[in-house]
């Protein structure tokens, strides 16, 4: 006897016609009606072992080769128009290896969407299975461990899901996307490196660019977001202290640098604490510091590297102005000659801006998560004086409206084992830090993909 199987459709199609209502099309179509939700569970398990491949073959910025490859093969795959080895960097031998995916869908908004390739010279302590133990040559030819310590194999995994839930739900938006995946984020000089290679010119230029990050402190299932700064300007500057060296024993006969340096050092922290409106947050940390050779010979010179965080552009001009201000005064009050002047040289090649959500975007977005994630599961992040080249894609004046968030990586029990014991978490950055991958992954994707479907929906 042949047992006859009904579809789940015509089921559907069965339960309307018995209840008297609606037409068998329309039931049809709602019950195959996909969500953001519904694809994320189905392609999970292909992104999980996207996400384990990934993070066991990390690459250094700028040496992204096989990971901008396996973006760029995902991309084609969904659909897209694909470029690959963008970017232009001062260093003219320097290798592109951007990516750029074109998702069209008819006229409408273009929303950037970005992702990040790169991992970090880091030794994986994690004792995971698929733990990185990569060893690798950096750009001084020394050998290196290589690890995803930041989680951009995450990342990448939930990037590879948005595209192709975006691909699948093109009935409910319209325009094009402009898929990216950015190399040297680590380094700060990769979104700009796109930018400098006509990233806005070569492909549409945004209406809205989205960004997204996980984070080492927030629980999984939570998405976190910043209205306003949420990340700092941050600039690297080198400052040589030269003195007139001689004998230990006999100070009064040179000019030590090495104590000029720290009255520098001292004097530059009443910037933030007498400068400075106390609710504009400054940071400047010294965090290199070398003079000398020996107990008792004071040197000739001595050699700092200074970090400096800010937000606002006009604090940012201030406080480089009185960093070098403050170290060109002390020289002169110990009768440093003006041919033996302090040299304060700002980095400008290793300059981030400050990245600075949109807050009618935020504000936008944070209520469509509240209404898909649920109210609790959306949080209102602090600023961090951490730094973000995802800040480029909204230039300078921040005339293309953006917004960067967080999503939660860590297991809940975690971080309540954390608060009860005084235990920190892993960092970002720490040879242990491991998102949980299934949910961080999954939530990346809803986020994101949620965040595209609000501004891009028909």
């Amino acid at each position: 006897m042949k047992i006859r199987t009904l579809s789940i459709l015509s089921l559907a199609c069965r339960a309307v016609a018995l209840s008297g209502g609606g037409s068998i099309l329309a039931a049809g179509s709602a019950f195959a009606q996909q969500t953001p939700q519904t694809l994320a569970d189905a392609e999970l398990p292909s992104l999980l072992t996207i996400y384990k491949d990934l993070h066991a073959h990390p690459e250094l910025s700028m040496h992204e080769e096989k990971s901008s490859a396996f973006v760029a093969q995902e991309l084609k795959a969904v659909g897209c128009e694909v470029t690959e080895h963008l970017g232009k960097y001062p260093k003219s031998d320097t290798k592109g290896f951007g990516v750029v995916g074109l998702m069209k869908n008819g006229t409408g908004p273009t929303v950037l969407v970005r992702t990040d390739l790169d991992a970090l010279p880091v030794e994986e302590q994690t004792g995971l299975p698929y733990a990185s133990t990569v060893i690798t040559k950096n750009d001084k030819g020394d050998e290196i461990h290589v690890m995803h310590a930041c989680g951009h194999d995450v990342h990448m995994a939930a990037f590879v899901g948005v595209a192709r839930s975006l691909a699948k739900l093109k009935d409910q938006w319209h325009g094009t996307i402009v898929f990216v995946g950015q190399p040297a984020e680590e380094t700060g000089n990769g979104a700009r490196a796109l930018l400098d290679d006509g990233l806005y010119t070569k492909f549409p230029k945004p209406d809205f660019a989205l960004g997204f990050h996980d984070n080492a402190q927030m629980q999984t299932g939570h998405i976190g977001v910043t209205e306003g700064y949420t990340y700092a300007n941050v600039d690297s500057v080198d400052v040589t202290v030269r003195g007139v060296g001689g004998h230990g024993a006999y100070p009064h006969k040179t000019k030590d640098p090495i104590v000029l340096a720290a009255e520098m050092i001292n004097a530059w922290q009443t910037i933030a604490s007498r400068e400075n409106n106390p609710i504009d947050p400054i940071v400047i940390t010294v965090g290199s510091i070398h003079g000398g050779t020996k107990h008792n010979i004071i040197p000739d010179e001595v050699k700092m590297q200074l970090t400096v965080r800010t937000y606002k552009a006009e604090v940012r001009d201030r406080v480089l102005v009185a960093i070098d201000r403050i170290a060109q005064g002390i020289a002169t009050t110990a009768g440093i000659p003006a041919d033996r002047a302090p040299i304060v040289t700002v980095l400008k090649d290793q300059y981030t801006p400050a990245t600075y959500n949109n807050p009618e975007l935020t504000k936008r977005l944070v209520a469509v998560w509240k209404r898909t994630l649920g109210p609790d599961n959306v949080e209102a992040s602090d600023p961090t004086m951490g730094g973000e080249d995802f800040a480029e894609y909204s230039l300078p004046d921040h005339s293309i409206p953006a917004v960067d968030f967080h999503i939660g990586a860590v297991d809940p029990a975690k971080i309540a084992e954390s608060k009860n014991s005084n235990r920190p978490l892993p960092s970002l950055h720490s040879s242990k830090f491991a998102p949980v991958p299934e949910p961080t992954i999954r939530l990346g994707m809803v986020g994101m993909t949620t965040a595209v479907l609000e501004l891009m929906k028909k």
